[in-house]
């Protein structure tokens, strides 16, 4: 077992595999067996999977990377923008791609009207009584859009010149390094009530 935790991939295949070996059993017993709510729940799953690894890494350039590295020694700052930085940022992005395809995948095998009312806040066919979750689901949604655009339009460009993966003057590459901080700042400032409102209607309205 030490042997199969000291592997990374195959510690995480093997969890791939065990939870997709629950998945199957799910279908098994589901009330309508493999069908469209089958397909949504594993979306879903893809969503949360996925999410998790977004944010979790948000919340760790937030809280942690940007806010030590100035207290890094010089000498030890490369091992951090050469090796750890574009790991995390390869996994961040494609996560967060991940997740918003996911996530509009659930909305869609919902159905089209659903998908219409949240992505109108509720105002597809005219606003009426009850609708008014779906435009609290609908902010969820297109926040956790704008923060997927910010990671692929602002984030990425400028943390690839900040870092080096694109040659630029230092002049260039401090202003990138300080774009890309705000632009993480951003999402993190979205994430909250991103993440209120996806948990508070899947929550109170399933």
């Amino acid at each position: 077992m030490s042997k199969l935790l000291s592997n990374f991939r195959n510690t995480f295949l093997l969890s791939v595999l065990l939870a997709g070996v629950m998945i199957f059993a799910f279908g098994r017993i589901a009330p309508g067996g493999f069908d469209l709510g089958f397909w949504q729940a594993v979306f879903r799953w893809i969503h949360v999977v996925a999410g998790i690894l977004w944010i979790g890494l948000l919340y760790y350039f937030n809280f942690v990377q940007i806010r030590v590295m100035p207290a890094i020694p010089a000498e030890q700052k490369p091992a951090v923008s050469k090796h750890i930085a574009p790991e995390a940022l390869f996994w961040f992005r494609w996560a967060a791609l991940v997740t918003v395809l996911a996530g509009i995948g659930v909305l869609f095998l919902r159905g089209h009207v659903y998908a219409h009312e949240v992505l109108t806040f509720g105002l597809a066919g005219g606003m009426v009584q009850g609708d008014q979750q779906f435009a609290l689901m609908g902010v969820g949604v297109w926040l956790a859009i704008v923060m997927f655009l910010n990671v692929w339009g602002v984030i990425w460009p400028n943390q690839k010149r900040a870092l080096g993966i694109v040659a630029v003057d230092d002049a260039a590459k401090a202003k990138a390094a300080r774009i890309a901080m705000l632009g993480s700042r951003t999402n993190l400032l979205l994430s909250l009530p991103m993440l209120t409102s996806m948990a508070m209607y899947q929550t109170l309205f399933g």
